[in-house]
């Protein structure tokens, strides 16, 4: 790619095309640094409603050194206006779009789980908002986590022994006891229950459950979702049955 298109996509002067977009994951894979580079392609990806880009942007997120500045730009005006600068979809599309709306209104009970899944929107662009910076986090919780890195020993088989042995005999010379608890004391311990906030809680965090395949947490979501907004409840109650139809098919 020209370094003039470069600018020209930057500055908003040239509509991304597909080909552009292959151009922008070569570069993205030759330089993952470039950050201008992920962004644009993070923003074509969300554009063509594409499923990789959900991957993408936790891939995007452990290259990034400041995520919150990532946050703030998934969720500006101008990254999500740029679905609306797209073309009208072709009659094909429209086809597609028709076949989608009779999918809907299919029952749970009846639907192919590959049919379950684009019901669910599994692999659409999760629509994060400028309040859901949690919804954000518990996405990328996977991306935070540090690899365990262990160390070869170069010891012998018999060297560890003989270590072991060594730890043995120290513990029995020192002669260890243990006080015994005194007799009709009650001791109170304290477990933390695993809530869930519902201040805390949107339908873009229960799809984030559901694309983690966390089935149990999006249930959970959609239960307290439907006491936080009545109206929609039997929308969420149909969203449950085919959680629960895809949980059994993917045990």
């Amino acid at each position: 790619m020209e370094s003039n298109t470069f600018i020209d996509l930057l500055e908003n002067k040239k509509q991304i095309e597909q080909v552009t977009t292959a151009q922008l994951k070569l570069i993205v894979d030759e330089f993952p640094y470039f950050q201008s580079a992920r962004a644009l392609y993070l923003k074509e990806l969300n554009n063509q409603d594409s499923f990789k880009y959900n991957k993408e942007l936790k891939v995007t997120a452990a290259y990034t050194t400041d995520r919150a500045i990532l946050f703030d730009f998934i969720t500006s005006k101008e990254f999500k206006n740029s679905k609306e600068t797209i073309q009208k979809p072709s009659i094909k599309e429209k086809f597609v779009e028709k076949q989608t709306i009779t999918i809907q209104e299919t029952p749970p009970n009846t639907a192919p789980i590959k049919k379950l899944e684009e019901v669910l929107e599994v692999d659409k662009p999760l629509p994060f908002s400028e309040s859901e910076n949690y919804s954000f986090n518990q996405w990328l919780q996977l991306s935070s986590k540090k690899p365990i890195i262990r160390k070869i020993s170069q010891k012998s088989t018999t060297d560890t022994i003989d270590d072991n042995k060594g730890i043995i005999e120290k513990f029995i010379q020192n002669n260890p006891k243990i006080k015994p608890l005194v007799k009709d004391k009650s001791i109170a311990v304290s477990i933390a229950k695993n809530k869930q906030d519902s201040s805390l809680m949107t339908e873009t965090l229960a799809k984030v459950y559901l694309a983690q395949k966390k089935y149990e947490n999006a249930l959970q979501a959609y239960r307290i979702l439907s006491l936080k907004y009545p109206e929609k409840s039997g929308f969420f109650a149909d969203q449950m049955k085919r959680i629960q139809i895809l949980q059994k098919n993917k045990s």
